[in-house]
């Protein structure tokens, strides 16, 4: 808990815009999350590399996570990314584009879902992309 709320504290003095409420529920009061995705770069996929860039309204995405952290204000989340159908993801906690080479040729999906600092989905703001990397493509050209 401790740990937390020093974290709590490291993103608002590095932001100025986090503050956290004393209330323990998700703020209401503000708009809801939305997640904006952009189609991979094609010029890109023709080397093999996926590069999607996207952009997150309504919260501050982040290395910050816990149930203290559902009372930040403005609310604080990350990405999980899903590539295809494997049976792992991983937690894009920045504002950098999801950047994935060394595909194998052929079609493929990206789910990008934006989540809470708990880790639970936030509705409806789950995008998939889908893409085919060329035969011979190749980041190392």
């Amino acid at each position: 808990m401790k740990r937390i709320a020093l974290m709590l504290a490291a993103v608002a003095m590095a932001s100025g815009v986090v503050t956290v409420r004393a209330q323990t529920s998700t703020p209401t009061n503000e708009p809801p999350a939305k997640l904006i995705v952009e189609p991979p770069l094609p010029d890109l996929l023709a080397q093999g590399i996926v590069w999607i860039t996207w952009r997150a309204e309504n919260v501050h995405i982040g290395p910050v996570s816990g149930r203290d952290a559902l009372n930040a204000s403005p609310r604080v989340g990350h990405l999980h990314i899903h590539v295809d159908d494997l049976p792992w993801l991983w937690a894009h906690m920045s504002n950098a584009p999801i950047d994935v080479a060394l595909l194998p040729p052929g079609p493929h999906k990206i789910r990008i879902e934006l989540v809470n600092a708990v880790h639970q989905g936030v509705p409806n703001q789950s995008k998939t992309v889908t893409f085919t990397i060329p035969d011979g493509a190749s980041p190392h050209q």
